[in-house]
């Protein structure tokens, strides 16, 4: 009964390894795509408002950096996700 446990995990091996690069795959690109996206809208919203408001440039700075480096953070999950996936798969 043991030995048939084994060689069917032994078989499902190559499996597992696609499952793992495919996990990979997947969080680290999703993670991007989504940081890629985010960024596009927060400076493209920055640079419509100080179209529109040029006096609040300051204001606005650094409320544009905060976002811009909380949405670069969804990328360091996205991989730290995807690693998690493909050791613990």
């Amino acid at each position: 009964m043991f030995s048939t446990v084994v060689s069917l995990l032994g078989a499902a091996a190559p499996q597992t390894k696609e499952g793992q690069a495919i996990a990979f795959g997947l969080g680290v690109g999703l993670g991007a795509l989504g940081a890629g996206v985010g960024i596009g809208n927060i400076f493209g919203s920055m640079i419509q408002s100080v179209a529109r408001q040029p006096e609040l440039r300051g204001e606005l700075q650094g409320i544009q950096w905060l976002g811009f480096a909380l949405t670069e953070a969804v990328v360091f999950y996205g991989l730290l996700g995807s690693i998690l996936a493909y050791v613990l798969v």
